[in-house]
């Protein structure tokens, strides 16, 4: 298939998880300048992990070419070589104005329902959701919450085939901590006065992260402050999912990415205070 040079703001990394046949450490997923939604693999550990060589809202530049084994259409592969930052992070400044422009380009969903029957109809798998309401964070012990060799094995696999790895990058997966908890959100949509409810994994590098901070912060009372910031801090901002499908269930969605950006006022309130400028 043909390569193309793309330009990609960063707004998803998931939390590594092993597959034997789809062997990808992370689900890195972006926007193009056009407003389309790309995931792309194979993303290299270094990029992805605690350093954070490209981060979340920046840029890169890359050469990519559409995926020939995952028919999911926003799937891509990604020339490693040819990564590079374009720029430092997009700036939260003046209430996430920069960000918001865009994210403004995206159609954000305010139904589940309806975000799973574009899936249905044009066969998209990532798109941003808005819930109405936050109900609850479920934690639930993984039962097995260390990484067994062969998972071990898994999530190294694939890039060392690919020639990936370096000798530090090995080393940094075969000492990445597997979460002994998986996160869910429960959360409602509300459109027309016709309320469902949902539930879906959250898969964000972010919560990952949140966790092994609250248990090194807080030991055995880890619980109360995670909650605190999934329950009521994020949800107080204008809280969207990054949703996502798996590979190889197309039709099970997860949480790819959280995005919080503080709470815009109405749309005609935005418009009379350009007018007033």
């Amino acid at each position: 298939m043909a390569t193309r040079k793309a330009r990609i703001l960063i707004l998803c990394k998931t939390y590594p998880s092993p597959s034997s046949k789809y062997s990808e450490t992370s689900c890195v997923a972006g926007m193009e300048d056009n407003g389309h939604l790309i995931r792309l693999f194979p993303v290299p550990f270094r990029l992805i992990n605690d350093d954070q060589q490209f981060k979340k809202w920046q840029f890169i530049k890359a050469t990519i070419e559409k995926a020939k084994d995952d028919h999911r259409p926003e799937s891509h592969h990604i020339k490693v070589d040819t990564i590079g930052r374009d720029g430092p992070p997009v700036s939260t400044k003046n209430a996430w104005a920069e960000r918001w422009a865009f994210l403004d380009k995206a159609r954000i969903h305010d139904e589940f329902s309806a975000l799973e029957a574009e899936r249905v109809s044009t066969g998209h798998t990532l798109a941003f959701l808005r819930p109405s309401r936050i109900l609850a964070v479920d934690v639930t012990p993984s039962s097995n919450p260390d990484w067994t060799s062969q998972e071990r094995d898994k999530l190294l696999k694939y890039q060392q085939q690919a020639g990936l790895f370096d000798a530090a990058d090995a080393r940094a997966i075969r000492t990445l901590r597997k979460l002994p908890f998986e996160f869910h959100y429960r959360y409602r949509c509300d459109v027309g006065g016709v309320q469902a409810e949902y539930r879906h994994k959250i898969a964000d590098w972010e919560a990952g992260a949140l966790f092994w901070n609250c248990r090194k912060n807080y030991g055995e009372k880890w619980e109360a402050p995670f909650r605190e910031k999934l329950e009521s801090v994020l949800p107080a901002a204008d809280l969207i999912f990054l949703m996502g499908t798996i590979h190889r269930f197309p039709d099970q969605w997860l949480i790819v990415s959280l995005i919080y950006p503080p709470k815009r006022p109405p749309l005609r309130e935005r418009q009379q205070s350009l007018f007033d400028l």
